[in-house]
Formats: structure tokens, C-alpha cells, sequence
């Protein structure tokens, strides 16, 4: 009788872009076995050297692929780890006919197709699954019958349930919400039995008819606490939301703020204000963003140094400087800001120039976050050294990475993992401030 597929372990085929997305992939599949296609090897080769994040993972997975095999490598392959399986090399096979007629050009993404094809034919007594986070090459494996997955070890399971930091709890009575406006403008949990389970930092919007109060559980705190409006370096919260994240990023207690929204939300703006607010407990103000580029133009087609290469990506930071400083009326507050950065008190710069910087009492803005992997999120924060400060600000569904979505970026990652921590406090906002015609096109288009 023969052996049932899922009684045996799978067989997993590794796209390259798993591997420098997540160098402890490996780890990842339990008591299945990997196969690494040659073309995989020969690929890692080319990010060997370099000082981004993906030529780390390349770098670090060589390792410790070399560390498992030892001096040579049997057919079976070499022990993963306890409970884990194995991991072999595909050394090239012969182009399946049917690939090498339907896919005419040579790729290593069918090279790797072909290899996983000519593995699902020699073990029909297993279920080989391709492993990529690239759609494309998932839906050419799925065209060909081989099953394709994504890399999803950490992927949240929904957006739509993603913690948004802020809950609007209705017929509250109102001798309640007047109670946050008299001193100390606090109120026992205990007191408040229509608000289950409030976590750490979490923000609520408290109403009764025309009644209302903004609070917030600080930290572990037994109390909820009124938040007033605030304002920051002449920008002043327009919604409660945007109050909820003002007040998150003026609270020296809270060492990490997250902020998801869509275009023209106030992610940037309120971070940026909040920052030159506090410029003088801070010893530097630090705003970057990753620099992917919209297309398939990159650094090396701009032309000039590379200054004028990365003036574009930054130019979305200097525009929002500009408008605070508008709103402050131009005069003394704006030359303060300038005065800062000529004297690099507050510095812009690319994410891909923080490595090996030491982040010491530092206020540090991080644009764009939704573009970053979860190793990249992880490599940022364990930077932050005493007294620093990290903002990271995004719109999650707005993704230019091309390995990366709305349930796999880091931002989305960070947000999942860091709920209830009593020094972290994330706040989504809603409603676009830009624009009656940005709000407009956010919603619709």
C-alpha cells in the first residue's frame, strides 16, 4: 500500500527573496524539509557585500548553512535541528518542456520554478510546496499545478483587526464625564464597569449625549486621564485622534509611538511639531525614511552626488517643515528651524545611513515605516539608546516594498507584537486634515 502523502513531511522550495527577507527562515518550518534550489545559492552570492538589510540576511544565512552541513553534504541533506527536518541543495536540472515552451526566457525565478517541478516529479509520495514573496513567481508555479505559498511566519492574521489604539464607549452618564473635568481630571477603572479589558496607553473617546471627554490609561495605570487638546510648535490637534497622538508623542514616558493613517491624516506633521516642541530635552532630532523608489528609476539613474540623489525621497520631510513653519507665521520660529539644522540639531537623512549610529538621547522619526520588514523594524529599535524617543509613522495600506503587503510589513508586525506594553502607545488616525479634495480621493479613488 502506498504511503500517504500527509504522512509524511512536506518539502518546502525556497525563493531567494524568503531567505533576505528572514535569514532564520529555516527554523520556520517545523519537521518539514527544505530544498534550496543552486540558482538560490548563486543569487545569495550577489548580496554578499553591502551594508543593507538584505545583504546582512544573505550574509547571515550563508553562515549558517555552511554551520549545518559541514564538510559535506549527503542526498538526504543535513538535520535542520531537534524536531526540525532537513535542508538539501537542488543541484540544475533540465528544463521542464513544458516550462522551457510556455516561459521562453531564462530567469532565476524559473530556474527555481524548474527545480521545484523536477522535485514534485521525483517524490510523488511527498507534497512539495514553493515558498516566495513574489506573487508573480506563485502564480507562474500555480499555472503548472505546484503548489506556492507565501512567507508568512510573520504576517498578523487581519488588518481589519488590527489594534487602532483608540475606542469610542456611547451612554456613559454624565456625571462620569464631568468627573474628568475636575481636578485631578482622573477616574478609577473600577468605576467605569462599561469599559472592558483597557490596556496600556490605550486611548477613549467617552460620550453622553452632547458630553464627551478624550482619556487615556497612562501605562498600567488603576486610573483613566483626561488628555485637553494639546499643541505643538504652533500645530494644534484638529480631531481626537490627532489630540490622542500629539499627547502619546509629548509624553516622555512613552519611548515608542506608532501612527498609521491614510495620506494627509497628520502622521508626519504632528511627529514633526512634537519633536521641535521637545527639542530641548532631546540631544538631536532625527527624521528619515526608507528610499524605495516609486519605480524603476532608483538612486543610480537620478543624477548629481549623492545629495542630490536623495533629495527626493527626503523632500516629503522638508515640505512638512515648511508648512510649520508656515503655521507659525515665518519670523523667529522659522529661523530657529533652520538654525537647527544647520547646526544639526535636527538632521534628515536616509534610514539606510542610521546603521552603526548610536542613538543617545535622540528624538528619531521614521517616515514611510510600512516599508520596512520586520527584521528592519527590529534593527531600528534595538538601536535606541538611553533617553531616545522613536516615532514611527505609516500608512499600512499604501505599500511600495514589492516582497512586502498590508499583514507582512514591519509596521503592521510592530504594532501586532508591542499591544500593552506600558512604553509603547500607537494611535490610528481616521480623517484626512489635508484637504477637502485629499479627503475626497482617499476615499473614493
Amino acid at each position: 500500500m502506498a504511503e500517504r502523502r500527509d504522512a509524511v513531511p512536506k518539502l518546502f522550495v525556497l525563493d531567494t527573496n524568503v531567505i533576505l527577507h528572514d535569514s532564520s527562515c529555516l527554523t520556520q518550518f517545523e519537521e518539514n524539509d527544505i530544498a534550496l534550489p543552486i540558482t538560490v545559492l548563486e543569487e545569495l552570492d550577489q548580496f554578499k557585500k553591502g551594508s543593507g538589510d538584505i545583504h546582512f540576511h544573505a550574509r547571515e544565512f550563508l553562515r549558517s548553512l555552511d554551520e549545518l552541513t559541514g564538510d559535506v553534504m549527503c542526498a538526504e541533506g543535513a538535520s535542520i535541528g531537534p524536531s526540525l527536518g532537513n535542508i538539501r541543495v537542488l543541484l540544475g536540472e533540465p528544463m521542464n518542456p513544458r516550462l522551457k515552451e510556455l516561459l521562453i526566457s531564462d530567469s532565476p525565478d524559473h530556474r527555481i520554478l524548474n527545480a521545484a517541478l523536477s522535485l514534485q516529479a521525483s517524490e510523488p509520495h511527498r507534497q512539495v510546496v514553493l515558498i516566495s514573496k513574489d506573487s508573480n513567481l506563485r502564480l507562474k508555479a500555480k499555472a503548472f499545478e505546484m503548489p506556492a505559498q507565501d512567507y508568512h511566519t510573520d504576517k498578523v492574521a487581519s488588518v481589519d483587526s488590527l489594534y487602532s489604539g483608540t475606542r469610542t464607549v456611547c451612554n456613559l452618564p454624565g456625571a462620569l464625564i464631568d468627573r474628568f473635568y475636575e481636578t485631578p481630571g482622573e477616574v478609577d477603572l473600577a468605576d467605569i464597569p462599561e469599559l472592558s479589558n483597557p490596556i496600556s496607553n490605550e486611548n477613549f473617546v467617552l460620550k453622553n449625549g452632547s458630553k464627551s471627554a478624550l482619556v487615556r490609561r497612562p501605562g498600567l495605570s488603576p486610573f483613566l486621564t483626561r488628555i485637553p487638546k494639546p499643541s505643538a510648535y504652533g500645530i494644534t490637534a484638529r480631531n481626537a485622534e490627532q489630540a490622542f497622538a500629539l499627547s502619546a508623542l509629548l509624553d516622555d514616558s512613552i519611548k515608542l509611538v506608532t501612527i498609521t493613517g491614510k495620506a494627509g491624516s497628520g502622521k508626519t506633521i504632528l511627529a514633526l511639531a512634537a519633536g521641535l516642541e521637545c527639542r530641548k530635552e532631546y540631544r538631536q532630532i532625527l527624521l528619515s525614511r526608507p528610499t524605495v523608489p516609486l519605480s524603476n528609476r532608483d538612486l543610480g539613474f537620478l543624477p548629481g552626488d549623492i545629495s542630490a540623489k536623495l533629495d527626493p525621497y527626503m523632500q516629503p520631510l522638508f515640505d512638512n517643515l515648511s508648512v510649520i513653519r508656515q503655521e507659525n507665521g515665518g519670523g523667529d520660529s522659522g529661523d530657529k528651524i533652520q538654525e537647527l539644522l544647520e547646526r544639526q540639531k535636527l538632521e534628515i537623512t536616509p534610514l539606510a545611513y542610521i546603521r552603526g549610529r548610536s542613538l543617545q538621547r535622540v528624538f528619531f522619526i521614521v517616515d514611510e515605516a510600512q516599508n520596512l520588514t520586520p527584521h528592519e523594524i527590529k534593527t531600528i529599535i534595538t538601536r535606541s539608546g538611553e533617553g531616545t524617543k522613536i516615532i514611527l509613522t505609516g500608512d499600512i495600506r499604501q505599500i511600495d516594498h514589492p516582497y512586502l503587503d498590508s499583514r507582512s510589513n514591519g509596521l503592521t508586525y510592530l504594532i501586532n507584537r508591542m499591544i500593552d506594553q506600558p512604553i509603547y502607545a500607537h494611535i490610528s488616525l481616521q480623517k484626512s486634515e489635508r484637504s477637502e479634495l485629499a479627503e475626497l480621493a482617499s476615499d473614493l479613488l
